[in-house]
């Protein structure tokens, strides 16, 4: 099945899904100090809800799971902010002309950090005028992104300038490999994330602060997959909260002559 967009053509038999799928298991990746996401099926007494065990007709699991520290997630500016936003409030378009990006992080004393320079000679290849979102794969890109245990291992992360120019580039929506656009221990700071929404304060938000735009982290972007244009399709479930499990999909750009 194809579909024609402005002067491309989109094949949607062909999706790329650039989520990582949440298990119960070890192999799935975890962050922010907490434990592994649980599914297990409920139980009334002796009724399991688990037809492998013979005594129910369906299987009825429950999962208790934190979307920002367990997989791919997005989030509205209400992750940070004192008054309640909601992501399924916020996010209401969910197709947009996206640029994927390959980064190396640089070492900054500590740290290895995605630089404006960075993000600004990656971008300046494409055509700004449609970018409305941005992924970010950065490098090394081990296949264990899909597992990995981030707690207290200090993982690279965006700059504040480099999230300045993003926003000042109209990109509304950020969407990057690793557990947070900020350092894992920043004392509180959220420097990436305000300047992506272009919030000042948090208790008192600012007129121009970003509502509608979004930040996908705990992406996974096969090494096969090239940079350039693509349509993306952001898909969430329709909680209320500041955040969501997300399944972020591409898919290529063809032209065609109109």
């Amino acid at each position: 099945m194809k579909a024609k967009i402005n002067n491309f053509e989109i094949d949607l038999s062909k999706p790329i899904d650039i989520s990582i799928p949440l298990t119960n298991t070890e192999e799935n990746p975890i962050a922010w100090y907490i434990e592994k996401p649980v599914i297990e099926p409920v139980v009334f007494g002796d009724w399991i809800g688990k037809v492998s065990e013979g005594k129910s007709s369906t299987n009825f699991n429950n999962i208790f799971f934190n979307p920002h520290g367990h997989g791919t997630h997005t989030e509205c500016l209400g992750h940070i902010t004192n008054d309640f936003y909601s992501i399924n409030k916020s996010l209401k378009k969910f197709f947009f002309f996206a640029r994927l990006i390959t980064i190396e992080p640089e070492i900054t004393e500590e740290d290895f950090v995605i630089t404006k320079e960075q993000i600004s000679k990656a971008l300046r290849s494409s055509d700004f005028s449609k970018t409305e979102a941005i992924i970010i794969r950065t490098l090394p890109n081990q296949k264990d992104k899909k597992s990995r245990k981030y707690s207290n291992t200090n993982p690279p992360y965006l700059s504040e300038e480099a999230a300045v120019f993003i926003r000042e580039s109209e990109i509304l929506h950020l969407l990057i490999d690793l557990p947070s656009v900020d350092r894992e221990h920043d004392q509180g700071k959220l420097l990436a994330h305000k300047a992506f929404w272009n919030v000042k304060d948090t208790h008192n938000l600012n007129i121009d602060a970003r509502f509608e735009a979004t930040i996908t982290e705990m992406i996974f972007v096969p090494d096969e997959i090239e940079d350039g244009n693509y349509l993306l399709n952001i898909q969430i479930a329709s909680f209320e909260n500041d955040a969501s499990p997300s399944k972020p999909v591409l898919y290529a750009l063809e032209t065609f002559d109109k």
